[in-house]
């Protein structure tokens, strides 16, 4: 039976995904860097030859790596240089030095908790779906309703996909969520699109677990406010 592998506290795969991510967004900082992988958006590995000198030496070295997991390396690359070069120079500063030399074994390093956030993201990360989530959960009003519809149906196309129509259309959504204000979380997305072959039903049921609990607990909080401030509004005085 195939089982998902086991994500502890200090999971060194994890931690690489993390420095990872933590050097490329960086490297955007770089002009040539950046067109570089922004280029690489919706093409094959066969085609994104600017790209091998920034990736390849961030991919693991002392086992096999499938074609899946290569192409989960740049295409996050790629998806995360999709935007105005301007923008990563208004980033703070990684809290250390990342280098591709220092993840190439794989290393584990204490990994570090974000303050403020729930255990359980802490150790798992914010799935796809949670995070399309947000996308509705902060619009207001009427625009609400409109990104609930879009941010369903992106979803549910997404998880009928194979790994490389997940890879075509991967890159609209992130757009559409960037538009929206909420950034992605590259680890796990990069996470659930390497385990994508063998696991596709699980992650794609957990994106939608994760999107429909989000969202209909934002709809609880709502009314739960708009009834007590019914029970705290006494209504039009009427005495005479």
């Amino acid at each position: 039976m195939t089982t998902e592998p086991a994500r502890t506290a200090v999971d060194p795969r994890r931690e690489h995904l993390r420095r990872y991510v933590t050097w490329i967004t960086d490297a955007c900082r770089d002009p040539g860097t950046h067109n570089a992988l922004r280029a690489g958006v919706g093409r094959d590995l066969d085609h994104v030859r600017p790209m091998h000198r920034i990736v390849a030496p961030w991919l693991p070295r002392h086992r096999h790596v499938s074609e899946t997991e290569e192409r989960a390396f740049y295409l996050v690359a790629s998806m995360i240089a999709d935007r105005p070069r301007y923008t990563f120079a208004t980033e703070d500063e990684a809290d250390e030095e990342t280098t591709p030399a220092s993840a190439e074994a794989d290393g584990p390093v204490a990994a570090s908790a974000r303050e403020g956030e729930d255990t359980q993201f802490e150790r798992w990360g914010r799935s796809l779906g949670h995070c399309l989530a947000q996308a509705v959960v902060d619009s207001p009003g009427r625009e609400r309703e409109m990104r609930d519809s879009t941010a369903e149906a992106r979803l549910h196309l997404l998880t009928r996909q194979s790994a490389a129509g997940l890879h075509r259309h991967l890159p609209a959504t992130v757009r559409y969520l960037r538009q929206t204000g909420i950034d992605v979380d590259w680890v796990r997305l990069m996470e659930d699109l390497i385990a994508w072959p063998a696991l596709s039903g699980r992650i794609s049921r957990r994106w939608l677990q994760d999107y429909y609990c989000e969202t209909t607990r934002n709809r609880n909080e709502k009314s739960d406010q708009e009834d007590q401030g019914d029970l705290l509004d006494p209504g039009p005085d009427n005495t005479p």
